[in-house]
């Protein structure tokens, strides 16, 4: 079997599904792994690189795509709302498509992929447990994501992180708040607090309240409650517009007294929950500096303009697309080694074999057969449809 590893057409998008050291795992379980030509480069793999490691490249795109079997894409169609249409009419009938798809943001499209009998898995959709975990690509990516989301608050932050002692006077440490403790929370977290920062956190889950502690943060606990906060695969689950009406009311004196404000709440397949209002923003003390990483569904922020980032009343708003595609190397890592062992789980004696009762497959798996078979997909097909 042929996998086919295109170069990434999604604007701006440096990372690539596969990096040369995984090749040879690949090989070893009995499949060919072709390359486009300068698939890798922004993420500085020379087409060398995969053809020392046993992998072909190919720079002809429309013949790469023609004899695939298997397709490894970091941004899919879904993810990617101009995908190249002759690259899916290119793909032959009965193709494997994996990589990030929004298939609960835009079902529509998965309806459409599973019209041109493609087998359609989205990383998104792994489940969340121990024996997955290694397959886990949006806990990757948002491990960079909040690690660089810091990284962008302290550059632009006219104040230092940490604490100094000087002949000139102490240098009080910065303030950081985190709203969201799931992963690209607690990487900022963590990462704060390397830098020096007097780091507090919110969650809606207080099931995450000792995880926060553990970093060295301070949990902060609103006289709020939650109706079921988190799903079972752990994810945030959408609240009542008048939760958050509540919960903004409760966090602004907190918000108003931080240096910089870290959000992350993002609920999946949905627009982003606003929770910090305008009024907020003008609130904070001049200076003061906002990363909102959810800014790609709209943001947390109700001044956050999606990639871009803008002075509101003298306080910053960053709201950044894509980040982890800043860090291409290891991002690229990190994702190929999730992606790579999420398709070896299918692959026995060098054939993809979909075993139905493995939770793994079952749960990444969008469409077979001509048919959208994730119930939550189906759902969402249904609330569109209405």
């Amino acid at each position: 079997m042929i996998v086919a590893v295109p170069k990434e057409t999604y604007p701006d998008e440096k990372r690539i599904a596969l990096i040369p050291q995984m090749v040879p795992a690949l090989i070893k379980a009995g499949l060919e792994v072709v390359v486009e030509a300068g698939a890798g480069e922004s993420a500085n793999f020379k087409d060398g690189d995969f053809e020392a490691q046993g992998g072909r490249v190919e720079p002809d795109r429309h013949r790469l795509l023609s004899q695939a079997d298997i397709v490894l894409m970091v941004r899919g169609p879904g993810a990617h709302k101009d995908f190249p249409a002759q690259d899916l009419d290119t793909l032959k009938d009965g193709a494997t498509l994996i990589g990030f798809l929004e298939p609960l943001a835009e079902p529509q499209v998965m309806k459409e992929l599973a019209a041109r009998k493609l087998t359609v898995f989205a990383m998104e959709l792994m489940p969340r447990t121990t024996r997955a975990q290694s397959m886990d690509a949006l806990s990757s990516m948002a491990t960079i994501a909040g690690y660089k989301a810091v990284l962008a608050a302290a550059d632009a932050s006219p104040k230092l992180f940490p604490m100094f002692m000087t002949a000139a006077g102490t240098i009080t440490p910065a303030r950081v708040f985190v709203l969201g403790a799931g992963v690209a929370g607690l990487q900022a977290i963590a990462t704060a607090r390397r830098l020096g920062a007097v780091v507090e956190a919110f969650d809606i889950r207080p099931a995450v309240k000792e995880e926060v502690e553990s970093l060295g943060a301070k949990f902060i606990q609103l006289e709020l409650e939650a109706e079921d906060a988190q799903d079972s695969g752990g994810y945030a689950t959408a609240q009542s517009e008048d939760f958050y009406r509540r919960q903004q009311e409760l966090m602004a004196e907190r918000i108003k007294s931080s240096d910089v404000l870290i959000t992350t709440a993002a609920v999946p397949g949905k627009k982003s929950p606003v929770l910090i209002s305008e009024e907020v923003v003008a609130g904070m003390r001049p200076g003061s500096v906002i990363v909102d990483l959810a800014a790609e569904k709209g943001g947390n922020c109700a001044v956050t303009l999606p990639g871009k980032k803008i002075v509101h009343q003298g306080v910053t708003v960053i709201g950044p697309l894509n980040i982890s595609a800043e860090v291409s190397v290891h991002a690229s890592q990190m994702y190929s080694k999730n992606i790579s062992t999420f398709l070896l789980n299918m692959i026995k004696e060098g054939s993809l074999v979909l075993d139905m009762e493995d939770e793994i497959t079952r749960g990444a798996m969008v469409a077979r057969g001509g048919q959208v078979v994730h119930e939550a997909v189906l759902t969402a097909l249904e609330r569109e449809d209405k």
